[in-house]
């Protein structure tokens, strides 16, 4: 197409659509191969049970240290298919741009969510393009539906997280929230921090070959105290995190300065698992093994006498984890 910026006349069902769907969208997403001409196309899922999830991204800035609003659509939906036991297969993509957007920009997200999918073995199946007015939206916001199969193995669910379990989580936390703050330059801060934004199908699937795996979740959103939270409400259960929880220096270092709390900050690319005693440290040993898992610790443990998420501190103290309220760092994802 030969216009610098998106109009509204590039979604009003015309040339111009037809001009932006097959030469940004279609061109970039040749690999999936995506018929842009088709209401519906069917899939072929195999054998085995379907799961489906659906995901939306808004994140500000589009574009940060390790990703952008693209490759981390692809990232947030295929790690949500993972942590339930799944293998991701197929995603449909909405994308709503906003009138005047740059396309070499967007060219740029496109190109990013395309080699995403790619890594994450999977196939953009079916979409759609919506142009909104200039102002009514933030340059471009991302939605999908991912579907996968469920793969053999444990079933890995809240409820079967009991007394005395063990808490692991695959590498440092906080690393995203970081990036994305840093990005902003809302606080005259620089820093090396990078998201950590990726694929996390290889940590999941060897862990469906433990029997004592209880539970998986990717700590997005509200990071690991929100988790946290979410085990005891859903379990009765209280969670102690041990001092063990790993931050990286930087990202330590700019929640110090800011007041923020790297427990509560997002990951998109780590993966908390809860797992009987007995298997815990074997399964460590399996994350440690891998190249995403090998900063992979155990972080804490299930207390059913405590109705708290409690963090103990290096110093020997210990801090209650509230709930989170407010929103300390909106349009993270």
């Amino acid at each position: 197409m030969d216009d610098d910026r998106i109009s509204l006349a590039h979604g009003n069902g015309g040339r111009f659509m037809r001009e932006l769907i097959e030469d940004v969208f279609a061109v970039a997403l040749s690999a999936s191969e995506l018929d842009v001409q088709a209401d519906a196309v069917p899939i072929d899922l195999g054998d085995g049970e379907v799961m489906i999830t659906t995901d939306g991204f808004t994140v500000q800035p589009l574009e940060f240290p390790g990703g952008n609003i693209g490759s981390l659509a692809i990232h947030g939906t295929t790690n949500d298919l993972a942590v339930a036991g799944a293998r991701p297969m197929y995603l449909t993509l909405n994308a709503f741009i906003e009138e005047g957007f740059e396309v070499a920009r967007l060219e740029r997200i496109v190109k990013s969510l395309a080699e995403a999918a790619v890594e994450a073995g999977v196939r953009i199946s079916a979409g759609d393009t919506k142009v909104v007015r200039r102002g009514e939206g933030g340059g471009i916001y991302l939605a999908t539906t991912g579907v996968g199969v469920r793969l053999p193995g444990v079933r890995p669910s809240l409820d079967k997280i009991r007394d005395g379990d063990v808490i692991l989580v695959s590498g440092p936390v906080g690393d995203h929230g970081t990036a994305v703050m840093l990005a902003r330059e809302e606080f005259g801060l620089r820093g090396d921090v990078v998201s950590d934004a990726g694929p996390v199908m290889s940590l999941t699937e060897p862990l469906l070959a433990f029997d004592g795996l209880r539970f998986m979740r990717d700590p997005t959103r509200g990071g690991i105290a929100s988790i946290g939270h979410e085990i005891l409400k859903a379990t009765g259960l209280g969670v102690r995190f041990e001092a063990t929880v790993p931050v990286r220096e930087p990202v330590q270092s700019v929640c110090d300065m800011l007041g923020y709390d790297p427990y509560y900050l997002a990951c998109e690319g780590r993966v908390v698992a809860v797992l009987a005693p007995e298997d815990a440290e074997a399964a460590l040993a399996t994350w440690q093994g891998l190249p995403a898992g090998r900063d992979a610790v155990r972080i804490g443990r299930i207390v059913g006498a405590e109705k708290r998420v409690i963090l103990e501190t290096p110093l020997g103290g210990e801090r209650f984890l509230e709930e989170l309220e407010d929103d300390p760092l909106p349009r993270i994802c």
